[in-house]
């Protein structure tokens, strides 16, 4: 039963990775391995009915957590772009030299990721970049860094992606201690990669044309939008803090004061026409549901895998064959979460390994902060090896084959430098 799944969870992964070749959406095989993969684990010798569906019931609360986040977060993106609010941050960021808005991209992102996280940054920053760049195959390579950039940035914040929040709220890393031993490996893995982009960028780019947004109207209106839903968005890690709910109830909240101020203050005559392009029910429909179908599917596929106990016998099998070489185990479980999602990856670490009192497995020690660098940067290695990734590529329709041609050495290369500094941070300090 377990061979038999793992078989159809990998036939399931090529045709996500042979989409420009099939021709058939991502979000179809993502689908239906999950589905055969869960049907062989109820069917196969699983636990009794009732148990499995509660099961099931469990990992797609969990996955919902994640795709009403992913949703709130992509409608108050649409409202503050549809309102002219990104118009501030493009001509914060305009240039006409490819490499000078390389620069200030990486910058952005990998600074915002840390403050938000680097799902929300990536959809920011691809709605601004859409507003600095007309070339869609200039806009994907800027697209890719992206992902590079927040991955990187999310890695070195407990707040900026899911796996550094889980080590955070378990106590295995701590905010000075991450902060200040990630930052600088996070940063040089974000540089190595942008000066690794940069080969493909030549001359100046072709700007799109300047359309001012219908419904802004004046300065004032756009900036109270985008202080909202930009400040909604930062205040969503600050709820989690002050209630303990999850993060998709922060983000609920902040869609809801965002909805209720761009209809009834900001743009007060879009109620006498229901055509509005403002109408917030009518920027839902802008939503990309085959993204969030492609998530829905790949995670819960993803977590039968964690039900039959194959990513925990993975990193046994992993961490005995290495002799307990901590680099040498998070290197690889960063490799891996490239493939597989990298939350039950380091959930499957967590439960293996215990907090020590001193040593490597301390709070902030030695395998709790590579785990936290690694399955966080890592996963830039390939296109739908993150939460950041996957958006991404239902935005800019990257296909996997590209951006694996394209990126994943220069996100490898990225990767083990950053490993390096931190190697060499421990030598020193």
């Amino acid at each position: 039963m377990v061979t038999a799944i793992v078989i159809f969870f990998i036939l399931g992964y090529l045709c996500i990775a042979l989409e420009s070749v099939l021709k058939i959406n991502k979000a179809v095989p993502a689908l239906l391995m999950c589905v055969v993969c869960w049907t062989l684990y109820a069917c196969g010798g699983g636990p009794a009915d009732g148990e499995t569906s509660e099961r099931l019931l469990h990992h797609l609360g969990e996955t919902c957590e994640i795709l009403f986040f992913l949703m709130g977060a992509m409608t108050i993106v649409e409202i503050v772009d549809a309102n002219g609010g990104f118009y501030f941050v493009k001509d914060a960021l305009a240039t006409k030299s490819k490499r000078a808005l390389l620069w200030r991209i990486t910058f952005m992102t990998f600074i915002l990721s840390a403050i938000l996280d680097n799902l929300t940054t990536s959809i920011v920053m691809v709605m601004v970049l859409r507003k600095l760049v007309a070339d869609s195959k200039d806009r994907m390579l800027f697209g890719g860094m992206i992902v590079i950039a927040a991955n990187a940035g999310g890695a070195f914040s407990p707040i900026g992606d899911v796996t550094t929040i889980m080590l955070w709220i378990k106590g295995m890393i701590t905010t000075g201690g991450v902060l200040s031993q990630l930052f600088l490996p996070s940063l040089v893995s974000a540089l190595v990669s942008m000066l690794c982009v940069s080969i493909y960028l030549k001359g100046d780019l072709v700007m799109p044309e300047q359309n001012e947004a219908p419904g802004a109207t004046n300065n004032p209106d756009r900036l109270l939008i985008l202080c909202i839903g930009v400040g909604g968005l930062i205040f969503v890690p600050i709820f989690r803090m002050l209630t303990g709910l999850a993060p998709f109830m922060g983000i609920l909240l902040a869609l809801g004061v965002l909805w209720l101020v761009s209809e009834y203050r900001c743009n007060r005559y879009a109620l006498l026409s229901n055509n509005s392009h403002l109408k917030v029910t009518d920027l839902l429909a802008r939503i990309d549901m085959a993204t969030i179908l492609f998530f829905l599917g790949i995670l819960l596929a993803v977590a039968t895998l964690q039900e039959t106990g194959v990513l925990t016998s993975f990193g046994a099998w992993l961490n005995e064959a290495s002799n307990g070489n901590h680099y040498l185990v998070t290197g690889i479980i960063g490799v891996v979460s490239s493939i597989v999602d990298n939350v039950p990856l380091v959930a499957g670490c967590m439960d293996m390994y215990a907090i020590a009192p001193t040593g490597d497995f301390a709070a902030d020690g030695l395998f709790w902060q590579l785990l936290a660098y690694c399955a966080g940067v890592g996963g830039s290695m390939l296109i739908i090896g993150s939460a950041a990734g996957v958006v991404v590529m239902g935005l800019e329709k990257i296909s996997f084959g590209w951006y694996l041609r394209r990126f994943t050495w220069i996100a490898f290369v990225g990767y083990i430098a950053g490993i390096g500094v931190y190697a060499l941070e421990t030598l020193l300090f």
